[in-house]
C-alpha cells in the first residue's frame, strides 16, 4: 500500500525516475480498485453506479500518466514513448517490454537511480 500512496503523493512530478516495483504495485491496486468500483454496475446495470468507477479513473489519470513516464525515465527513454503504445498490435507489446526491463543502474539522464542506497 505504501508503493499506491508514494505514487498518489508525487501526483504530479514527471521528472525521476521509478522502480518497477513501485509501478507495478501502483497498477495492481489501480487493477483491484477498478474491478471492485466495476462490480456493482456489472450486478446491477445501474448506470449511476458507474460514476464512482469513472471519478476514480479521472482522480487517478494524472498520477498514473506520471509513473509511467518516471518508469520509462529509469530505462533511459523520454516520456514521449508512451505515444509509441498508441501502434497497433507492436505499441502495447512494446510498452510492456519496456515496463518491465530494469532500469538503468547508476544514474542516467533523468536523475540518481532509485536503487541505490
Amino acid at each position: 500500500m505504501s508503493w499506491y500512496l508514494s505514487v498518489l503523493k508525487n501526483y504530479a512530478e514527471f521528472s525521476g525516475r521509478a522502480r518497477r516495483q513501485e509501478y507495478w504495485m501502483f497498477t495492481l491496486i489501480q487493477i483491484l480498485v477498478y474491478a471492485i468500483l466495476y462490480i456493482p454496475f456489472i450486478v446491477t446495470q445501474e448506470p449511476l453506479l458507474i460514476a464512482p468507477y469513472a471519478a476514480y479513473g479521472l482522480a487517478t489519470f494524472l498520477p498514473h500518466l506520471a509513473v509511467f513516464m518516471r518508469r520509462l525515465h529509469d530505462t533511459n527513454r523520454s516520456g514521449w514513448w508512451y505515444f509509441f503504445g498508441l501502434v497497433p498490435l507492436v505499441g502495447p507489446i512494446m510498452m510492456l517490454v519496456f515496463l518491465a526491463s530494469e532500469g538503468d543502474r547508476g544514474p542516467n539522464r533523468y536523475g540518481p537511480d532509485p536503487k541505490a542506497p
